[in-house]
């Protein structure tokens, strides 16, 4: 038997028959990413069901030198939890699904990096309290996934990306040792963050087994309206304006383009556009307070007169039920599924200041136009400068192979490209994995990603941390 076959049998008793997945159905669901860009083959896909378990998996692994592919519920759209070789090792968490501990006086919690992040939202609102990370893939991705990514969301603009909802960290290094950051406190002052190291690594330098969390008071009382504005630079606008009428309690401010909105209400069933009118440009804007008073809806209503006052809004409807606000949403987070079913999309994930994404929206429009490529949908977290500027292929469907091979890699350097120019980021919320290796490399400053490499090399120093991701 072979060193790599010796060392394979050792991790299979470490986490027991319950913690392999032979099945080969099974198995597939580990091996293809979410958008079916990229399928690989493992030597062995396991489950571990403690950190220690982790921790012996990666011990053996650092020293046969077995790549570790860490997965949480694999949503990603960048190829970052697949494996590339069939060597690697596929490190599951999901059988770490544990909350830990909820600490309603310090309002944290402790979860294990298994947690599915509904189920971190429900145990949270248990409590009477918020855990506001929020994201359409929410009912099946997981926490240590999202950290990994440094996920980003629906709640942003109010509550900042998963990073800064992070007190603390467990993390398995590479050579099997654990680092116990799960202490909670809000000030820390003792040297280098580590934390911040791990989250949106990837997975590239170990892996995330728990974190404690900052939770929040949960929202009481809640406004949603859907808005039609004059154009981006009116959305822009009205964002500053809600925030300050509102006493910054805007939560959620969303962009739909009236491309992406004609997608949903012709291929998802049911969706219907809440205005009748030919606007070009629409918010979802959502206000949330932990007061269960009138007074937002007065703020509410007031701004948005305000907005039509300025001649930012042209016309709006505010949510006056449960079921209405979820229409509302439904359009907003349907967009994807709509992309889908009209034949796919080039999708991209770039975020500029919020002030310049009028400029970027002029640009890239005329750009993309001059290049042939008339057909966009752009929506995205306008809150927070996340745009997802994605092209369609041509409607008629003899025509998108063709399109796909010629244009499509040509067309992403545009949009990231773009970005760069007005000091942006070609990747907001969705991470490198394998999709955006090469540009990194094009557009991270050389010494920033020099730094990176030095990180990594003395974490990993050989290489077996999810090989072929990020860097």
């Amino acid at each position: 038997m072979t060193a790599h076959a010796n060392a394979l049998q050792d991790i299979r008793e470490v986490v027991g028959a319950a913690g392999v997945v032979d099945d080969p159905v099974a198995q597939s669901a580990y091996l293809i990413d979410e958008r079916r860009l990229y399928e690989g083959q493992a030597g062995l896909i396991v489950r571990p069901g403690s950190v220690d378990e982790v921790a012996r998996v990666l011990a053996i692994c650092h020293d046969a030198r077995l790549g570790v592919v860490p997965q949480g519920g694999n949503t990603g759209y960048c190829g970052g939890a697949p494996p590339t070789s069939a060597t690697q090792v596929v490190v599951s968490l999901s059988r770490l699904n544990r909350v830990r501990e909820i600490d309603a006086v310090g309002h944290t919690m402790t979860v294990d990096a298994g947690v599915v992040l509904a189920n971190a939202q429900a145990a949270a609102e248990q409590a009477g309290l918020l855990f506001p990370l929020s994201m359409g893939s929410e009912g099946s991705c997981q926490i240590g996934g999202n950290l990994s990514t440094n996920a980003g969301g629906l709640a942003v603009l109010r509550y900042g990306t998963a990073r800064e909802l992070v007190l603390g960290l467990e993390v398995v290094l590479p050579d099997g040792q654990v680092i116990n950051g799960l202490t909670g406190l809000r000030k820390d002052n003792t040297g280098i963050d580590l934390k911040a190291m791990f989250m949106g690594a990837e997975g590239t330098l170990g892996i995330i087994t728990g974190a404690v969390v900052k939770l929040f008071p949960a929202a009481r009382s809640t406004e949603t309206a859907w808005l039609a504005v004059d154009s981006t630079q009116a959305a822009c606008e009205l964002l500053g304006l809600a925030r300050q009428i509102s006493g910054d309690s805007v939560s959620s401010f969303e962009y739909v383009s009236r491309a992406s909105l004609d997608l949903v209400v012709a291929h998802v069933d049911g969706a219907k556009s809440p205005l009748a009118n030919d606007a070009q440009h629409f918010v979802l804007m959502e206000l949330t307070s932990a007061a269960s008073d009138d007074s937002l809806r007065v703020r509410t209503e007031a701004l948005m007169e305000a907005g039509f006052e300025q001649g930012l809004i042209i016309d709006g409807v505010l949510a006056e039920s449960g079921p209405q606000r979820s229409a509302l949403w439904r359009l907003r987070e349907s967009i994807p599924e709509a992309e889908k079913l009209y034949g796919g999309a080039v999708k991209h994930d770039i975020s500029v200041r919020i002030s310049r994404i009028p400029e970027y929206m002029q640009t890239a429009t005329t750009a993309f136009d001059d290049l042939g490529a008339p057909y966009h949908s752009v929506y995205g977290h306008i809150g927070d400068g996340n745009l997802h500027y994605n092209l369609l292929p041509p409607a008629d469907t003899s025509e998108r192979t063709v399109w796909q091979r010629t244009w499509a890699k040509r067309l992403s350097a545009k949009v990231h490209r773009l970005a760069a120019e007005l000091d942006g980021s070609f990747s907001a919320e969705h991470g490198i994995g394998q999709l955006k290796r090469e540009d990194l490399a094009e557009f991270k400053d050389p010494v920033a990603l020099a730094a990176m490499r030095a990180i990594k090399k003395a974490l990993d120093p050989h290489g077996i941390m999810n090989p072929g991701k990020v860097l």
